[in-house]
């Protein structure tokens, strides 16, 4: 499902996704209405602007979210601001992608959402980064009701939140593409996660992050 409010680039995406082989079940204009339809249309990802006529962003993912569990939601916005991004990410976003990306970027980034991988703009590494190293960097008392990971753990989790797919983090790690995913379940099943979206908040929540 596409939701955007501007007609001309709601229908150009909606046209080059069906192009690309995916059923578009839905292009709609606002936020409600996206939440009407969703519950009908049952997409299994959606491709969702950050400013909407009528309601936030925000709100309309936590809408989505509650309307069709395990709905994949790509953020696909003109605004590159690192609290916008933060806040969608939060709020349950799976991805937040800039909308001067190219078409050929666009849609590798609506099929690794819908493979459940965590996608961002390259440009916006830089911006969410820094935010990351500010949460590290502020002492914290230790939660000893808080799960402890292994180091070897930490280090997937946080390839992980920088949207790293699991081949990249294997070959980052010299390891086997079934050792990453040993890890990552291991790691989703102490925190009590469900996917890999609730890692990467996680992560961001606990200032954990790759600081390479």
């Amino acid at each position: 499902m596409v939701v955007d409010d501007h007609p001309m680039w709601r229908d150009g995406v909606a046209r080059d996704l069906t192009e690309a082989g995916y059923l578009v079940t839905a292009a709609v204009g606002e936020g409600a209405q996206a939440l009407r339809v969703a519950a009908a249309a049952a997409p299994q990802v959606v491709v969702l602007d950050l400013q909407l006529p009528d309601l936030s962003g925000v709100d309309v993912i936590r809408g989505l979210l509650a309307a069709v569990p395990g709905v994949r939601i790509l953020m696909l916005s003109a605004s590159g601001e690192q609290q916008d991004v933060l806040d969608a990410v939060k709020a349950g976003a799976n991805g937040y992608l800039i909308k001067s990306a190219g078409r050929d970027e666009f849609l590798e980034a609506v099929r690794r959402t819908a493979g459940g991988d965590a996608v961002f703009t390259a440009g916006l590494a830089g911006l969410v980064l820094g935010e990351y190293r500010r949460l590290a960097a502020v002492p914290a008392e230790r939660d000893t009701d808080r799960p402890q990971l292994t180091d070897r753990e930490t280090e997937v989790l946080r390839l992980v939140a920088k949207g790293l797919t699991y081949k990249q983090v294997a070959d980052r790690l010299v390891v086997s593409h079934r050792t990453v995913q040993n890890h990552v379940q291991n790691t989703l099943g102490k925190l009590q996660l469900h996917n890999r979206v609730e890692l990467v908040r996680y992560a961001m929540e606990h200032g954990i992050l790759s600081t390479d």
